[in-house]
């Protein structure tokens, strides 16, 4: 708290003035990066690309810019949050909780614009989730490792997801030739 009073330029008194607690200001905090996610992150993305899928991308190479920014010491200040906070601070955590589905919401929204191209069975909800989930794990990987390599990794590998899963619809409903047949009856065993 002193350093961040000493920040602030104000006294405790002042402080104790606008919040009754650290909670409080913790809330406050939490509250207002729900508001900023577009502003601050999406919108500036978006304007990169109207591609959905570009999209998603683009979010997460704004997070590779803020590790390089930092010589590999960014940390996404939530998931480190949702690390740190007592776990029985349960108004913090439901609002770290709000704020990653916000994040989960927006690329959702993305997914949801090529469902039709993607698997029947896939889950938007939890494909939105998975891409936060690895944008977190780069995020706390490159940090931990002094590099974005590690970060480059997971995105490359994610990239390859969403081409196979954007890939694999079409495979299925291709119309299979005289030959592919014949090669499937082949494996089969039923010609010899």
């Amino acid at each position: 708290m002193a350093e961040l009073l000493a920040h602030a330029g104000v006294n405790s008194g002042s402080f104790y003035y606008f919040f009754e607690s650290k909670e409080d200001l913790l809330r406050a905090v939490l509250e207002a990066y729900v508001k900023a996610l577009r502003p601050m992150i999406v919108d500036p993305a978006f304007a990169r690309t109207n591609d959905p899928v570009g999209r998603i991308f683009a979010i997460l190479s704004g997070y590779r810019e803020r590790i390089l920014q930092t010589n590999c010491k960014y940390g996404c200040p939530l998931g480190r949050l949702a690390l740190e906070i007592d776990p029985e601070n349960r108004p913090a955590h439901a609002l770290i909780a709000e704020n990653f589905q916000n994040w989960i919401g927006v690329v959702r929204e993305c997914i949801e614009q090529i469902k039709d191209q993607l698997p029947k069975t896939t889950d938007p909800e939890a494909l939105s989730t998975y891409v936060l989930a690895v944008m977190e794990g780069g995020v706390m990987l490159s940090r931990s490792c002094g590099s974005v390599e590690p970060f480059d990794r997971v995105i490359n590998q994610l990239h390859e997801h969403f081409r196979f899963l954007l890939t694999s619809r079409q495979d299925r409903y291709r119309k299979p030739t005289a030959e592919s047949k014949g090669q499937r009856r082949k494996k089969r065993g039923d010609i010899r």
